[in-house]
């Protein structure tokens, strides 16, 4: 297994080597709602929709990902687009315009529950994530698209007459991976990151609490904001190392305890290190 994944990790290097431009597409789970990360070190990336209400611009994980490339020693020039509540059909009707250039890199996904009209069904992501990545290889032909499959919402989860009330916190994540599984060979994309696995896995081995509505256990990490549906700055940060990994092919222990991000965010070097392990062994057993 050791072998596959470090082959698997030079493959992506050579595949990104020549990367100059990346462009994150998303929503609140990509800005980074609710969370120090919204605003964190926005004048490193570009937002392509320009200040928001507040008259500031988003950081978000882009700031994140970038962060850690120059930490890598790795040079990326960082553009996102993202809309609070939207999917990538709304991006690709409303926001083409600023989309529709020849990018090295997409990284995207669409809203939380796959069809805020359908909750759980993935033919809108299916056939979204088709249209719009036809849409960046007409402009580029070798353009590298991932897709960012999210987490479970306990929100969505714990409360009675939810979409996924009385199943294990686990499931939604689950559901939406395999969601982006179906769209990823449709859209042909490179590879879905698999965040809410990685949510799962945190869980699973007690590095993060599973239900925010009982409390988080002393010692736990709470992945969620206080809404129980976007993430707080650990879920983000956890995102934003898988992000890392899949596009670059580095390793995300390779950071180090000490990464700068991670210590502008207040997280102790022991939760630095458990986030990190989190994302290195998912990708030893994701796709």
């Amino acid at each position: 297994m050791k072998r596959f994944v470090i082959a698997a990790s030079l493959m992506l290097v050579c595949g990104a080597a020549d990367a100059k431009t990346i462009l994150f597409v998303g929503n609140s789970f990509t800005f980074g709602a609710n969370s120090a990360a919204h605003y964190y070190r926005a004048d490193t990336v570009t937002d392509l929709n320009g200040p928001g209400p507040s008259g500031k611009t988003t950081g978000g994980v882009p700031a994140f990902f970038k962060a850690f490339t120059k930490e890598a020693g790795l040079d990326y020039t960082v553009s996102l687009e993202t809309v609070g509540g939207k999917g990538m059909d709304y991006h690709y009707a409303e926001k083409r315009a600023l989309l529709d250039k020849p990018w090295d890199v997409v990284m995207m996904h669409g809203y939380s529950t796959l069809d805020i009209d359908h909750p759980g069904d993935p033919a809108l992501l299916v056939s979204s994530a088709k249209q719009i990545s036809n849409m960046f290889r007409a402009k580029n032909a070798k353009a590298e698209i991932w897709l960012d499959a999210t987490w479970s919402r306990a929100d969505q989860t714990y409360p009675a007459g939810k979409p996924w009330s009385g199943k294990p916190i686990q499931q939604m994540g689950i559901d939406v991976a395999s969601a982006y599984d179906m769209a990823a060979k449709t859209a042909r994309a490179a590879g879905v990151v698999p965040v809410g696995l990685a949510w799962n896995r945190a869980i699973d081995t007690g590095v993060a609490g599973g239900d925010p509505y009982a409390g988080v256990p002393a010692g736990k990490i709470n992945l969620w904001s206080w809404d129980s549906y976007h993430a707080s700055a650990y879920g983000y940060y956890l995102e934003a190392l898988l992000v890392f990994a899949k596009v670059t092919g580095k390793d995300p222990l390779s950071l180090g305890d000490n990464e700068s991000v991670a210590e502008d965010m207040g997280f102790s070097k022991p939760q630095t290190h458990a986030l990190q392990q989190i994302a290195h062994d998912q990708l030893a057993v994701s796709h």
